[in-house]
């Protein structure tokens, strides 16, 4: 299967996540969702390069340090598979600027669960708050419905 490449990365500080408010563009698969940043590679690029460019470019600031914590497939027809590479970071420099695909905002990591999110992100939140080793977690959807989650080749309950 082919899938879109693309990474998602959550910037932290103080007990809080930096997250993306998806209300500016348009046909979005994440319209009013609260994600992390990110996007699609560009040509030549491997997901460190592109994490980095999403970042400076969604955000104004630049990583230092990123760690890469998992692979996340998402299956959401009539999307495009996609297989999001996931990075979070400590360590960054800059000044924050806008971006042009939504609010960013810094969330308290115990209030990012009641935030319009998507339904398996939950789990890669647990994962992450866990601080569990590197994971390949696939999430198959029907509409915002999550259908199967398999972690590590491993079905979980949804």
């Amino acid at each position: 299967m082919e899938f879109l490449q693309t990474t998602l990365c959550y910037l932290e500080k103080d007990g809080a996540y930096l997250m993306l408010h998806r209300i500016k563009k348009k046909n979005d698969v994440n319209h009013d969702k609260w994600v992390g940043v990110g996007g699609k590679f560009e040509p030549g690029e491997d997901a460190l390069a592109c994490a980095l460019r999403e970042v400076r470019e969604e955000t104004g600031l630049m990583m230092r340090t990123p760690q890469y914590r998992g692979i996340v497939d998402f299956y959401c027809a009539p999307w495009p598979a996609e297989r999001m590479h996931l990075y979070t970071c400590t360590d960054f420099c800059g000044e924050m600027s806008d971006c042009d695909e939504g609010c960013l905002e810094w969330v308290d990591k115990a209030a990012v669960q009641n935030l319009p999110i998507w339904q398996g992100d939950k789990i890669f939140f647990r994962l992450l708050a866990e601080d569990a080793p590197f994971f390949h977690l696939e999430l198959t959807y029907n509409g915002d419905a999550l259908k199967k989650a398999v972690l590590n080749g491993n079905a979980l309950p949804v």
